[in-house]
């Protein structure tokens, strides 16, 4: 099965191609084929198309050889998550691949390092551009516990006691930074390395364990901050 992973939601952009196809001698479970990625907070439009298409070319792939296309839906940037969906959804209708979203959430969970999270319960926080980060925990396991969250910073730790978490906590994502202050002094707590950011590579592999034909629509956890035009009398 091949996958191709894009994503755009947050402050980066990056395009994957996964193999799980351990007849051409990849590792038990899949490899990365090709990946590529840039950060970046705007101008993922005019930069994820041709990037798909260069890992798509290295590897020596066609759009028509591939089994399904994996996409993050959110949350995070408003335009930027429906950059990578619009993309998903174009190469899908030319060439009849079925789409399948993963969370920004989950993107970021699954690409910790084993070692690093090993034990720990994940808070993953996705940075709203705002001062209320997005929120979603995780079990050791990485099962989400609770739902997701949007939550103004003093009533972070409220949120995360009543969820009661066991053991030691891994903070990660984007919008990490923002829980310093509210969970600071709590025992057994780390901060995740690396940028936080979604990747393609994670996105693609998780793709593979995800049912076809459930529908794909942006995920959002507030209203966009957009205006309608007014209608004209």
């Amino acid at each position: 099965m091949k996958i191709l992973g894009l994503d755009t939601a947050t402050s980066g952009c990056s395009a994957a191609l996964w193999d799980d196809d351990t007849r051409d001698g990849g590792a038990p479970g899949g490899r990365v084929i090709v990946r590529r990625s840039a950060p970046m907070a705007r101008g993922q439009a005019e930069v994820l198309a041709p990037m798909a298409q260069a890992v798509l070319a290295e590897a020596g792939v066609a759009f028509a050889a591939l089994d399904r296309i994996a996409v993050t839906v959110g949350p995070g940037a408003f335009t930027g998550l429906r950059i990578a969906l619009a993309a998903a959804r174009g190469f899908a209708l030319a060439h009849d691949t079925p789409v399948v979203g993963v969370t920004s959430f989950e993107a970021i969970a699954h690409g910790l390092p084993d070692a690093e999270r090993a034990g720990r319960a994940v808070l993953v926080a996705v940075d709203s551009r705002r001062a209320e980060p997005f929120l979603q925990l995780f079990a050791p396991d990485l099962t989400p516990i609770g739902d997701p969250a949007m939550l103004e910073p003093t009533a972070i730790a409220a949120w995360l006691d009543g969820l009661r978490p066991s053991g030691p906590l891994l903070v990660a994502g984007d919008g990490a930074g923002l829980l310093r202050a509210p969970l600071d002094g709590r025992a057994d707590l780390a901060h995740a390395s690396g940028d936080g950011i979604p990747d393609a590579a994670v996105v693609a592999r998780l793709g593979a364990t995800r049912a076809v034909g459930l529908p794909v629509d942006p995920f959002y956890l507030r209203p966009p901050d957009v205006s309608l035009p007014k209608a004209k009398a």
